[in-house]
């Protein structure tokens, strides 16, 4: 746990069920493992979920996603979670809180994975009826989705930071080789879309092997679809990225791009987490930067 976050524990969140919401009180209650990095999770009884977030900037998330998911989610091709009440502050605890429907699945590791080319398919389908969803009243990047979204050369500043920081740990003249290509294609220039913003396999639930779900919606934004396009990097393996890439039509710059932010969002996960607070973050970030570096654009 780091310094800025809130102590989260069962028994807390029972005393504030207790306080808020009495017909739920006493409902079983489970950790959500691993711990996400934004939100403790606990499952609620069969249908329930309640998500506690760790820190000020992660309670405007859940905010943001009370207000858009249930907008969202009829004109989406697979489930996501829906909010169902909202909790407020109290028994020490700072923020508000809430309690969503709980969703079947297990998230997407390869093992868990029927084929990865119908994997492919499933995601280029949920991101395209993502994508068709009127944004114009949608809300821009930001603190709130922790910038998800914004044009490349606004993130250079930190992500160099992050490959000095990481000196000892990474091949730098490589990865300072990939982090300068990236930034030399243009700039989305297409109108914004809506964007997912964190499409990993942690947030990507499956069932008997196919796409069955999308979790997780901190990172909800317009801005430029190539951060969506980044699950190719971080979730797909190579053989099956081209079939993800012809069935969206994502053109060379986004399909660069992509490449760009994924290298970027390993590098901050990697600077900020380690195997004592994170070990899944690091291990999958770990991944994400290899594949940048073993398939190029």
């Amino acid at each position: 746990m780091h310094a800025d976050e809130a102590a989260i524990d069962a028994a807390l969140l029972r005393r504030l069920l207790r306080d808020q919401f009495p017909q739920w009180a006493e409902l079983p209650l489970e950790p959500v493992l691993p711990m996400g990095t934004d939100n403790a999770l606990y499952r609620l009884g069969d249908e329930l979920v309640v998500r506690l977030p760790r820190r000020e900037r992660t309670r405007i998330t859940l905010e943001k996603e009370r207000r858009w998911l249930p907008t969202l989610a009829p004109l989406l091709s697979h489930a996501v979670p829906i909010p169902l009440a909202d909790g407020l502050p109290g028994d020490g605890f700072p923020f508000s809180w809430f309690v969503y429907t709980w969703l079947e699945g297990e998230t997407a590791t390869p093992e868990r994975v029927r084929d990865p080319e119908e994997l492919a398919t499933d995601l280029a389908d949920f991101l395209g009826s993502l994508q068709r969803i009127d944004p114009r009243r949608g809300p821009a990047p930001g603190t709130h989705n922790f910038y998800r979204g914004i044009p490349l050369a606004q993130r250079d500043a930190v992500t160099r930071a992050w490959i000095r920081t990481l000196e000892s740990r990474i091949d730098t003249d490589a990865v300072t080789a990939a982090w300068d290509q990236a930034l030399r294609v243009p700039e989305w220039h297409g109108p914004r879309v809506w964007i997912h913003g964190d499409l990993d396999g942690r947030n990507i639930l499956v069932q008997n092997g196919r796409l069955h779900a999308v979790i997780d919606w901190g990172g909800l934004a317009v801005g430029d679809p190539a951060y969506d396009v980044m699950v190719a990097w971080k979730v797909l393996p190579t053989e099956a990225r081209s079939t993800f890439r012809a069935a969206l039509d994502i053109d060379d710059a986004t399909w660069a791009r992509s490449r760009g932010g994924t290298l970027s969002q390993a590098l901050g996960a990697l600077a900020y987490y380690t195997l004592e607070t994170n070990a899944v973050l690091v291990r999958e970030s770990e991944r994400w930067l290899a594949a940048v570096l073993t398939d190029p654009v």
